[in-house]
């Protein structure tokens, strides 16, 4: 997906291109072996260890591990040289997306769709969306910012000083957020999510990278390109698994995902609108507004799909709202990035 040296990156790949029909898919091939097959996946349900699923924690690791290999944490350094930009992801990532979430959560999960919803899902539903707002994109933000136009050492840096953050934010974020929403925080559950989802992939890639970066530059991009495709279907087979489990509710109510999507929709936009807008009243640059704009609308889907899992279970309403989120990213995010560069004229017609 992207220059491991903070270079060019290559065009939007197959499967990134058309990941929401990909989802599509395994919405259908889940439900039917689901319904098929109860047995099986009810016993893959119960390989749990501190609550924490097996193979959907091995899934993740293949998920997350060839994203985190990308990220040079040495870019941090380059932070100094676009300070406004920064600032203005490091304020719509941490201190707008989440509580915008959260409100959005609350008017339209609990307020204005709750009448065609699951009453026993709702908070689960707010947990989800939450989940997702919290974990900012990480992997796929590189090809939204080539797309762009972007700087891609701007890029890199903010990529690299959001992981930092979510090292230490993401569980007292969660925490907090999930806590206004009077939802009960299972702290243990929480903390081992972040210690196998974050801390240990970080660990693992980081050292991974630097072994293939002492046989050259060159190899880990050849590394890191290989290993991409099986992220993507690591991601794919874990949506087969959610959708094994989901499958009698999503059959029986298809508008629950129709209505989960409008507030993942308006938190796109809004927080996109906004930081678009704040980068170009502060004089940044087109190229740097670009990127800073598209990580505050897309987020780290595989990191929220998986905590979902950990916290509620496969089953859980929070667990099908991050699906949602994985549904829609590509489309919504290609409207993004097509409004960012069709504005670039006005943009750069600065007052």
């Amino acid at each position: 997906m992207t220059a491991v040296a903070g270079g060019a990156a290559p065009a939007i790949g197959f499967f990134e291109r058309y990941l929401t029909v990909w989802v599509a898919f395994c919405i259908v091939v889940g439900v039917l072996l689901g319904r098929t097959l109860p047995g099986l996946f009810h016993a893959i349900a119960h390989l749990e260890i501190a609550q924490v699923n097996i193979p959907v924690g091995l899934l993740i690791w293949v998920m997350i591990i060839p994203m985190l290999i990308k990220i040079d944490f040495a870019a941090l350094s380059q932070v100094k040289s676009q300070w406004r930009g920064i600032g203005v992801t490091l304020v719509i990532n941490w201190l707008v997306k989440p509580f915008s979430m959260a409100l959005l959560g609350w008017l339209f999960i609990r307020h204005l769709f709750a009448a065609w919803l699951p009453a026993a899902q709702l908070d689960s539903y707010i947990a989800g969306l939450i989940l997702l707002a919290a974990a900012p994109c990480t992997a796929m933000v590189f090809v939204w910012s080539q797309l762009c136009k972007g700087d891609p050492y701007f890029t890199l840096s903010q990529v690299a000083l959001n992981d930092s953050i979510m090292i230490i934010a993401f569980a007292p974020l969660v925490a907090l957020l999930l806590g206004l929403s009077s939802i009960t925080v299972p702290w243990n559950t929480l903390i081992t999510s972040v210690g196998l989802y974050i801390v240990i992939p970080v660990i693992l890639a980081q050292w991974l990278r630097k072994s293939l970066l002492n046989m050259g530059a060159a190899n880990l991009e050849r590394a890191a390109s290989r290993l991409g495709p099986y992220s993507i279907s690591a991601l794919l087979l874990t949506l087969v698994l959610l959708f094994a489990f989901q499958g009698d509710a999503i059959v029986e109510q298809p508008l629950i995902i129709a209505l989960l999507a409008v507030p993942i929709l308006i938190q796109v936009f809004l927080n996109s609108g906004l930081a678009y807008l704040l980068n170009r009243r502060l004089g940044v640059p087109h190229c740097v507004a670009g990127p800073s704009s598209l990580i505050g609308a897309s987020n780290f889907f595989e990191l929220a799909v998986a905590t979902a899992i950990s916290l509620f279970g496969f089953q859980s309403g929070a667990a099908l709202a991050t699906v949602v989120g994985v549904l829609i990213e590509v489309p919504v995010m290609l409207l993004v990035v097509a409004i960012v560069n069709r504005s670039q004229c006005w943009y750069e017609r600065m007052a």
